[in-house]
């Protein structure tokens, strides 16, 4: 296995533990052990110093794991959306906005609020169009 892929498990499984109910838990109860140690340490700043740079490179190492894989997760939801738009109706132009800067993307995300007020306008007028038209029943009409 090569040390990409090697990474990528790893950063992947660390981070799916790390979120997880008895990771927090098992944190927390350091945190309380620590705390509860304090008076027998005399609240020293060697006491302190043993928290902040658990707590920092502990925080430092998971920054680098969850990014991996939150870049992971977003190309592979952006792939599958980018596969849907090309293989549906949907207009081309979206496969690749995630590039756009900011300003870009407002101005996309303006157009498509606009748009899709239009067709509501218009499916709501639709909707009293048909509410308002009355059905002659068989027997009437003949």
């Amino acid at each position: 296995m090569d040390l990409e892929r090697a990474f990528s498990t790893f950063a992947t499984r660390t981070a799916r533990v790390a979120g997880s109910p008895p990771a927090f838990a098992a944190c927390l109860l350091v945190v309380l052990a620590w705390a509860a140690t304090g008076p027998f340490f005399g609240y020293s700043q060697t006491w302190q110093l043993v928290i902040n740079t658990g707590t920092t490179i502990v925080t430092f190492l998971m920054v680098f794991l969850i990014q991996n894989t939150q870049n992971r997760d977003g190309l592979a939801l952006q792939t599958k959306l980018d596969e849907l738009i090309l293989t549906s109706a949907a207009e081309n132009e979206f496969v690749g906005i995630e590039r756009l800067t900011d300003r870009e993307l407002e101005q996309l995300h303006a157009r498509c609020a606009r748009a899709a007020a239009l067709h509501e306008r218009l499916a709501h007028r639709a909707r009293e169009e048909m509410s308002s038209r009355r059905q002659v029943p068989d027997d009437e009409a003949a």
